[in-house]
């Protein structure tokens, strides 16, 4: 498993709200809900189309291109065309920053 990695400020996400980071070559998709932080991979497990794109909706996220839903806290599939759950991170805030550890799984 790899080490926490700063990815960005509370402050610059905003609550509800999501955003694109880079850790370790991975695109992640980072979103803030109701004053918690949540990380998955940015990658619908449909098509491969970019998940931070799509809306938020409440605790799931819908995939802008066939309208796949994932929970962002887990990763896991709500809803078709998608059938295979999409990775979900581990993510910590110490004071303004916030952290997120890459899953190998």
């Amino acid at each position: 498993m790899s080490d926490f990695v700063r990815v960005a400020k509370v402050s610059e996400i905003p609550d509800p709200g999501k955003t694109v980071v880079e850790v370790d070559d991975a695109l992640i998709a980072l979103y803030h809900v109701n004053g918690a932080f949540y990380a998955t991979d940015d990658v619908c497990t449909h098509d491969g189309g970019p998940l931070a794109e799509g809306e938020l909706d409440g605790y799931a996220i819908v995939c802008p291109r066939h309208g796949a839903k994932f929970d962002i806290r887990t990763g896991k599939v709500l809803s078709m065309p998608a059938t295979k759950d999409t990775r979900a991170h581990e993510v910590k805030v110490e004071g303004d920053d916030v952290y997120v550890r890459l899953n190998e799984d």
